[in-house]
C-alpha cells in the first residue's frame, strides 16, 4: 500500500501554508486524492515536488531548457568555468 500524507504534513515539508497546498491542488500543480473532506498526497508526488523524481514531460522540458541555455550562453558559461 502506498504511503499517503496529509495537506498539513505536505505544507510542513514544503515550507508553505496549508492554503497554498490547497491552492496548488485546486490548480493541478499538486496531485492529490480526496478522501471525505480531506486530501491525501502520495509519497511519489512528494518526491516529484521535491525534485527527486521527474516525469518524462519534465525531463524533456529540462533538456530543452538546458540546450537553449548552452546555445545562448555557452561562451559565457565556458569563460565562467575557467575562472
Amino acid at each position: 500500500m502506498e504511503k499517503l500524507i496529509s495537506t498539513t504534513e505536505l505544507a510542513s515539508i514544503l515550507g508553505i501554508s496549508r492554503i497554498s497546498v490547497f491552492r496548488n491542488i485546486k490548480n493541478g500543480t499538486i496531485q492529490a486524492q480526496k478522501l471525505g473532506r480531506n486530501y491525501l498526497i502520495s509519497k511519489k508526488e512528494v518526491d516529484r515536488l521535491l525534485g527527486k523524481r521527474l516525469s518524462s514531460t519534465d525531463k524533456i522540458m529540462m533538456k530543452r531548457i538546458v540546450s537553449r541555455v548552452v546555445r545562448e550562453y555557452g561562451k559565457t558559461l565556458k569563460k565562467l568555468g575557467e575562472e
